[in-house]
């Protein structure tokens, strides 16, 4: 599983939440979706769920979504639009462009393990 946002608060409790749903799943975040990308082509590494925030500098989520949807062995990979957004057009627009879904970000932490564990199970 991987987080790319570049908030460090959500990725601390997105972590907790994964950890909390089973130790045993690998979590892997990242702040910077343009560094993620490039690692992810080079090394050919393929998650079993992608988590994108939207709102991100130099390489925003829609961006770098259209990026994974471009590359052969992460284009079935599930992504999910990870944002505090709740516009229904980018909410659209991003499920137009191949994402799995949209996750509007919850609030509190049993909130958050509620709304992965929906999703990867």
């Amino acid at each position: 599983m991987l987080l790319i946002d570049d908030d460090p608060d959500d990725l601390m409790f997105f972590r907790e939440a994964v950890i909390e749903i089973n130790p045993a799943y690998k979590c892997f975040t990242s702040t910077n979706a343009e560094e993620t990308l490039q690692q992810l082509i080079k090394e050919k590494i393929k998650p079993n769920f992608i988590f994108l925030d939207l709102n991100m500098p130099r390489i925003n989520g829609k961006d770098c979504l259209r990026q994974i949807k471009k590359i052969p062995w992460l284009s079935q990979i599930p992504v999910i639009i990870y944002s505090t957004s709740k516009l229904k057009k980018e909410m659209e627009e991003v499920l137009k462009l191949g994402a799995f879904r949209f996750l509007i970000k919850p609030s509190t932490l049993p909130d958050i393990i509620a709304a992965i564990k929906k999703i990867i199970e």
